[in-house]
């Protein structure tokens, strides 16, 4: 008996993970077909293209596809820079408020925030890490970190935009499943390829090497293979920017209230990054019905980095001190200028330099999975793996210090969203009119905060010969996930040693270094000039003789937290086919049990049982609260073929992501005698979105789709912030009546609200003549929360274009993406938005023989600006603009 669309055949076709199922559920029907389509042919662009959209034709799901253009290489540098291209997908290059850099880190998907995307590896979670330290202990998201998959690691990315009962649950908006390579899949008994090259940043004037290499060995009999891949890459980075850290100060000017930049600075940051790792692949096809497999993956991201910001430090002087000319419009003090008085009481600058040796991320992985073939009709896979990342910032050397100038003139003149801020900040910028005495010493140390999820799935797969349902899908899937920090200190300065004397230190008298001679050229804006700073190896000679980091004296409590979830899966998933039509219907039962610990902030001296006393940021007690919720997705897909070239889907279906653990565990301060407070809300609910999905596709040509889709997503207990009235127990009146008191407390945190986002997607794919071609899509996404907020992330309009050029030696392609202005989140008080961003990226091939080619590519090559700014009842303002340079990658391909 013949089995249609059995487990095993696309497992060995696709890879390890049921979602790369869900998508070639097309799979052959003997052994010797599957060989045929198991065997990989190096194609370019051309063949790239026909590949991506016969396995989008084929999906009985609507998703959207990118394929390896040759062994090792994508058109990126890692897999969230190959999404960028595809219609409803956007990037961002950051996750908390630390401003976008020049790589791509985070994917969402159709106007929403990262933390909605679920990213897979061959169908399976991955624990994440950030280098970031903002990312580590504050906004702590469910997204993954894209900067430690480099695109060597990948065979094929599949992003589903409905969803099916048998994909694993997590991603609300949708899913990206990045697929690897397994052996037995190459024609070859050995296949050995390697990437030697360099990366040059034009701003930081660096050239670093970039090296990948992949070993592939099978057996003549082809039943037993290993492949090993292994990347070492290093870059470095500068970045150039202006910051209004403070935000918006409220000041009376001449009797008028206006607002102003406070904190208005230049800021260069600058990173060395090295990215190693690599894959490990085993797989034994122990019998025509068993293959085992064993796949690894490590990724280790290396990022010591430094920060100076320079600042003119407004809250101290406007108000008190006249200005000798000013402009306000509509109540913000847009220019202003003051003479500065070298006798000032008060600085009128502040400088922050912050180094961070030893700053790291990385992710790891094992998985083993069994496919078995019991029967004609009854195949089964198991799957076990443990993934863990990790995040860390060890330590960061600080120094802040006021600025008195010797003289001159300080001030600022505005000129609206996306233009720098001119400004300046007197003469005499120099370390000795650097006063220690008016900053500080801070800086968290220690951290290392962990991602760990373990797991175990089963998986069956039952066919029928006769009639409409094709096959019946069912299973079961256990994993235990914790995120946690367990420690940190925040140092301070150590009053023991007198620290306010630093001016008087041997290594204080002058910096070491100075800003680059160009800084800000790309903003194109007035700065000041020549600002001075410490190195590294300074600030860390200065920390060991000045900075308090004793514990638990400095033991930083609110930073410290963890979720652990127990999470359990069953679903059941029929699946249907008949003339010209095919479809699904499922029914996914979720249930999580969590356990939330966080800290909760008390009065100095309170007397409360267990509470935890001998830090300098007050008493506190540990606290664990239980957060169970069980949930009933369902999900139907159908799909009609309306002749030979035309496709239309249709699909609905609930789908859920849990709230994000900083959401969850935030250090929680309450006010036992106005029952007010802040802090995180372990009791929130996950979030659920009811999904429509619409689609047309019509393949008009070898190569060529023009397609359109509607959706629509009903954002249920979507997280947003505001105030809302909470049971707590009341420490104090416990303590004192003996008994457990319960209040309700009036309190700013996390909430539960709703959403919606609707939207359409229109692509666009033609070759033009036998070696052109162009590519074009647009995406629409109108999103807003209930009250009539912005949602997280949510760009109106976004496109890609494309156009590319290929022949039997050399290619080219040449790509223009765009995002309109979105909502990025809370940084200190503020909300702020990322305005419009476009960017410019190539990539030219040469094969130069048949086993060396030749790659340049070409990355952030219109040098764009990331511009923020912040919205308030004066309007919006500008918050932060930075710039990256650009990037260019050569490489050396060889093939063996």
């Amino acid at each position: 008996m013949k089995y249609k669309k059995t487990l095993l055949s696309a497992a060995i076709v696709t890879s390890l993970g049921l979602a790369a199922q869900a998508v070639a559920q097309e799979a052959p029907a003997t052994a010797d077909e599957a060989k045929q389509l198991d065997t990989i042919t190096v194609v370019g662009i051309r063949g790239s293209i026909e590949k991506a959209l016969d396995v989008k034709r084929d999906a009985k799901s609507h998703v959207e596809v990118v394929t390896a253009e040759d062994i090792g290489k994508l058109p990126a540098k890692n897999v969230a820079d190959t999404l960028r291209e595809l219609p409803g997908v956007t990037i961002s290059s950051s996750s908390a408020s630390e401003g976008g850099f020049d790589e791509a880190d985070r994917v969402s998907m159709r106007g929403t925030s990262p933390g909605l995307t679920q990213t897979l590896v061959n169908g399976h979670n991955i624990g994440t890490g950030d280098w970031f330290v903002l990312s580590q202990v504050q906004t702590v998201g469910r997204s993954v970190s894209f900067s430690l998959l480099p695109s060597e690691i990948v065979d094929q990315v599949v992003v589903h935009k409905s969803s099916e009962a048998k994909l694993v649950e997590g991603g609300a908006t949708g899913s990206v499943d990045i697929i690897t390579r397994r052996p037995l899949q190459y024609a070859d008994n050995f296949t050995a390829s390697a990437a030697l090259g360099a990366v040059h940043a034009d701003l930081p004037g660096k050239t670093d090497p970039q090296l990948s290499a992949l070993l592939n060995w099978k057996n003549d009999a082809g039943n037993f293979g290993v492949m090993v891949q292994a990347f070492s890459e290093e870059r470095h980075l500068r970045r150039d920017g202006q910051e209004v850290v403070g935000g918006y100060g409220a000041a009376t000017v001449d009797g008028q209230n206006v607002l102003y930049p406070n904190l208005l600075g230049a800021v260069l940051f600058e990173q060395e990054r090295k990215r190693t790792g690599g894959v490990l692949d085993i797989e034994f096809k122990a019998s025509d019905d068993l293959t085992l497999d064993l796949n690894a993956f490590t990724s280790k991201l290396k990022a010591d980095n430094y920060n100076r910001n320079f600042m003119l430090w407004g809250s101290q002087f406007i108000g008190s001190q006249a200005p000798t000319a000013y402009t306000i419009d509509n109540g913000v003090l847009t220019s202003a200028s003051w003479t500065a008085d070298p006798e000032s009481a008060v600085p009128y600058g502040v400088y922050d330099m912050i180094s961070r040796p030893g700053a790291k991320s990385s992710s790891n992985y094992v998985a083993l999975s069994a496919d078995w073939q019991a029967g004609d009709s009854l195949g089964f896979k198991f799957q076990a793996g443990t993934s863990k990342g990790k995040g860390s910032s060890p330590t960061q050397d600080v120094l802040e210090t006021g600025l008195i100038p010797t003289g001159g003139t300080l001030g600022w003149q505005m000129h609206g969203i996306g233009e720098a801020i001119d400004w300046s900040l007197g003469e005499g910028n120099a370390a000795t009119n650097h006063h220690p005495e008016f900053g500080w010493i801070f800086g968290g140390q220690g951290i290392d905060v962990e991602d760990k999820e373990d797991w175990f799935a089963a998986d069956g797969e039952y066919g029928f010969v006769d009639g409409a349902l094709a096959s019946l899908d069912f299973g079961v899937r256990y994993a235990e996930h914790e995120r946690r920090n367990d420690f940190e200190i925040a140092q301070g300065p150590n009053w023991a040693t007198a620290w306010n004397d630093i001016a008087s230190y041997a290594g204080y008298a002058s910096g070491a270094g100075h800003y680059p001679g160009d800084f800000a050229s790309g903003l194109d804006g007035s700065f000041p000039g020549g600002i001075w700073y410490y190195t590294p190896e300074q600030l860390a000679a200065i920390n060991a003789e000045f900075a308090n980091r004793n514990n638990p004296e400095r033991f930083y409590f609110s930073d410290v937290y963890g979720v652990k979830e127990k999470n359990s899966a069953a679903y059941v998933q029929a699946n249907f086919e008949g003339d010209n039509w095919s479809g699904n219907v499922g029914l996914r039962y979720v249930k999580t049990d969590s356990d939330i610990r966080y800290n909760q902030a008390l009065p100095v001296a309170s007397g409360i049982p267990g509470a935890i006393t001998g830090s300098a940021f007050g008493d506190y007690l540990p606290v664990t609260v239980n957060n169970d919720y069980a949930k009933l997705l369902p999900s139907a897909n159908l799909k009609f073929n309306l002749g030979d070239d035309v496709v239309a889907r249709f699909a609905a279906s609930r789908t859920m992501t849990r709230p994000d653990y900083s959401a969850l565990a935030g250090s929680l301060s309450l006010d036992d005698l106005t029952h007010t407070g802040s802090g995180g809300n372990p009791n929130l609910r996950p979030l659920v979105s009811t999904n429509f999905d619409a689609s047309l596709e019509w393949y008009f040509a070898p190569r060529a789709l023009l397609a359109a889709s509607v959706y629509s997503m009903q954002l249920d207990d979507y997280v947003g912030f505001g105030n809302a009235t909470i049971q707590y127990k009341d420490q104090a009146a416990s303590h004192e009546t003996g008994t457990d008191v319960y209040s309700d407390y009036l309190v700013s945190v996390p909430v539960n609200t709703n959403g919606s986002v609707k939207g359409f997607e229109l692509t666009y794919k033609q070759p033009i003549g036998e070696n052109f071609g162009f590519d074009g899509n647009y995406t629409y996404a109108d999103g807003e929360t209930a009250n009539g907020g912005p949602l997280n992330g949510t760009s109106k309009n976004t496109y890609n274009l494309s156009g590319w050029f290929e022949n039997e030696t050399f290619s080219a392609r040449v790509t223009y993406s765009f995002r309109e202005a979105f909502y990025a989140g809370v940084s200190r008080t503020d909300a702020f938005y990322e305005d419009d961003f476009g960017t410019v990226s190539a990539s030219f091939n040469y094969k130069a023989t048949d086993w060396l080619t030749v790659s340049l590519d070409g990355l952030n090559l219109n040098d764009p600006v990331k511009s923020y700014y912040t919205s308030s009842a004066a309007g919006v303002l500008p918050y932060a603009m930075y710039s990256n340079g650009r990037q260019y990658y050569l490489n050396l391909r060889f093939k063996f």
